[in-house]
C-alpha cells in the first residue's frame, strides 16, 4: 500500500489519507492510530518480514529541524510489530516487544521518504530477535541507513 493525499489535505498540513484502512494490510495495524497518523504505507509483508514507508513531515521534527528520535523509533517499531505477528492476526497469541536497542546513525531530513525493513534473525520458542533498518531517500537517488533497530520479541497469550 502507498499513501496519497488530496491537495486540500496536503495544504492543511494533515497527513495524507491512506488508500485503504491499514488493517487491510496487516492485522496489527487495525485501530493503530499512531501508524495512521504517521502516514505509514505498507510495501511488503511476509512471515518474519515487513517493509513500510513514510514521509518525514514538519510535525515529526525536533528543535534542531531533523527527525525526532521518537518518530524514527515509532516507525521502526511498527515494522517490528508487523514482522513479529501473522498478517491475518491470531486469536490465541500476540507477539510484543520485550526489549529494543536503537542506534541513530544519521539525521532524518524533512520531506524525505523513509523506509523501514524488518527481518526476523532468530526464533526460539516464544522469543525472537528482529533487525530493522531505517533508510531515507537521497536527492540524487538511492538511500542511506539512518538507524539500526534490534528488537527482542516475546509471544504471549492474546488479551
Amino acid at each position: 500500500m502507498t499513501t496519497s493525499g488530496t491537495a486540500t489535505e496536503e495544504a492543511s498540513g494533515n497527513p495524507p489519507a491512506a488508500t485503504g484502512p491499514l488493517g487491510e494490510h496487516h492485522a496489527v495495524l487495525t485501530g493503530d492510530n499512531a501508524s495512521e497518523w504517521m502516514g505509514i504505507g505498507v510495501e511488503a509483508v511476509a512471515d518474519g518480514h515487513a517493509t513500510i514507508t513514510m514521509t518525514l513531515r514538519p510535525e515529526m521534527l525536533n528543535g534542531f529541524g531533523i527527525a525526532h528520535g521518537g518518530m524514527i523509533f515509532a516507525f521502526a517499531d511498527s515494522a517490528f510489530a508487523m514482522a513479529c505477528n501473522p498478517a491475518e492476526g491470531s486469536t490465541d497469541s500476540m507477539t510484543v516487544a520485550s526489549g529494543v536497542d536503537v542506534n541513530f546513525l544519521k539525521p532524518g531530513i524533512p520531506g524525505r521518504l523513509l523506509t523501514a525493513v524488518a527481518n526476523r534473525r532468530q526464533q526460539s520458542g516464544r522469543s525472537g530477535i528482529y533487525d530493522i533498518q531505517v533508510l531515507q531517500s537521497l536527492p540524487a537517488g538511492g538511500t542511506e541507513v539512518i538507524a539500526e533497530f534490534r528488537g527482542r520479541s516475546r509471544t504471549i497469550p492474546a488479551r
